[in-house]
């Protein structure tokens, strides 16, 4: 018997890719290739060995190899794939939310590694490395030249092991060396807060951990403000790149009574699979009011969740028009630990819609200016930009996606205020609150 499971995974600004992990032989067998198709192979068999015997300096074969089958999975669309070993594993850590790893938030700034945080009770922090530090060396080797992920590749490693960092932190008259020794890191997929009478949840990823830390925050926000105080929750699923698909659905269901949350629909009209909320007298917080945010940075599994809320509504979406990942992929392990990513299929909310090229449309649109630094340049990201991408049914000359842009302050985020505002009544529209009995639903 076949092993599925289903996930999506994170994709960076291209957003994620909702994926099956196969195990085993394929459960149908391919058509099989016509005699032109092997002609064509034999031409591949004699370009690589002359590639290999007369190119100008000698090659390396398995580079050579693994470009070649890049460059036919790229011809597909922009996210079926070849993973080797390094880059499977990788894709292993991201989904399980945990790692060896030194506990810091980090970006790429002057082409230094820039310290954003460092997380509580982590390796970094005991160390004393603070927010702000530019990391100038990893274990001696200069950072310039490097790319984000090299350095992060660099930084994470085997628990117990120590790692050195050369840092250069403002008003320090010469560099700072720290040894870190890494440690299990575990990345906190929901981070929560409580804003006076509203309970704020920001959803980073869907990882093995959301779900729990989603019903972790919800019980401390409960805790902190009295039910008859509290006027309802913003789910901010901003800048949310996508996860594993049964915690998206675990996370809709949170919010759910009934009804279908997710389908996916492959090749064969018949290779239909649904996804429902357990039936239930009261949702997780308690039939409270919900805004959900999305923008330009929300796909795959955060416009699931956004997309099941919206049409059966459950919530009011606000923020502006999401990525529009929509596309399953099917990761099939190979020799070696290596894998294949291929698209095998697409994903339609309830009612019935592609997400594909679309993405979801927000009851209420707040667009979020730009700070004056980042003014005139594009933000903006969506699926329908990519070249290659698979036209959704519901794919317009409008496209997918917006500017993938949050504010650092929440002082600055419209979005935000706009949302809390409704939730007090400070504001009014005609999409909140939304009518359950009003559910858009596929027939």
């Amino acid at each position: 018997m076949m092993r599925k499971l289903s996930l999506l995974f994170a994709g960076a600004l291209m957003g994620a890719s909702a994926m099956s992990l196969v195990y085993g032989a394929p459960g149908s067998a391919a058509n099989a290739a016509g005699s032109e198709t092997y002609k064509q192979l034999a031409i591949f068999g004699d370009i690589f060995e002359r590639v290999r015997a007369n190119y100008v300096t000698p090659p390396d074969d398995k580079s050579l190899v693994e470009n070649a089958i890049n460059g036919m999975l790229a011809s597909l669309d922009p996210h079926s794939s070849y993973m080797n070993a390094e880059q499977a594993q990788d894709m292993r850590v991201q989904t399980k939310g945990e790692f060896g790893g030194l506990g810091i938030e980090v970006t790429m700034e002057n082409d230094l590694v820039k310290v954003i945080t460092p997380i509580d009770d982590t390796p970094a922090a005991k160390a004393g490395v603070l927010a702000g530090d530019y990391i100038a060396k990893i274990d001696g080797e200069e950072v310039r030249g490097l790319t984000l992920n090299d350095a992060v590749e660099k930084m994470r490693g085997p628990v117990n092991t120590p790692i050195k960092l050369t840092i250069l932190r403002q008003g320090a008259d010469k560099p700072i060396e720290v040894t870190v020794v890494r440690d299990i890191i575990k990345v906190k997929a929901v981070k929560y807060r409580v804003e006076n009478d509203i309970g704020y949840m920001k959803i980073t990823s869907f990882t093995e951990k959301t779900y729990d830390d989603l019903e972790n925050a919800i019980e401390t926000i409960k805790k902190q403000v009295p039910n008859d105080k509290l006027k309802g929750y913003v789910l901010d699923l901003r800048l949310n790149p996508g996860g594993l698909l049964d915690q998206a659905v675990s996370v809709s269901d949170a919010f759910l009574k009934r009804g279908e949350i997710v389908s996916t629909r492959g090749r064969d009209p018949k290779d239909v699979t649904r996804f429902d909320a357990k039936p239930k007298q009261v949702d997780d917080i308690n039939g409270k009011p919900m805004i959900v945010l999305v923008n330009g940075g929300s796909a795959s599994a955060s416009e699931i969740v956004a997309g099941a809320l919206q049409d059966l509504r459950r919530v009011t979406v606000v923020g502006t028009q999401s990525f529009g990942k929509g596309s399953v992929q099917t990761i099939i392990p190979l020799g070696e630990n290596g894998a294949l990513r291929l698209t095998t299929a697409l994903y339609y909310t309830p009612s019935g819609k592609s997400i594909q090229g679309k993405g979801i449309t927000p009851d209420i649109k707040v667009d979020q200016p730009l700070p004056p630094d980042l003014q005139g340049r594009d933000l903006t990201r969506g699926e329908s930009d990519l070249k290659g991408h698979i036209k959704g049914a519901d794919e317009s000359k409008t496209g997918s996606g917006s500017a993938a842009y949050v504010p650092p302050d929440p002082k600055d985020d419209l979005q935000l205020i706009y949302a809390e505002q409704l939730l007090r009544g400070e504001k009014t529209d005609p999409s909140f609150p939304p009518n359950p009995d009003k559910a858009v639903l596929n027939q």
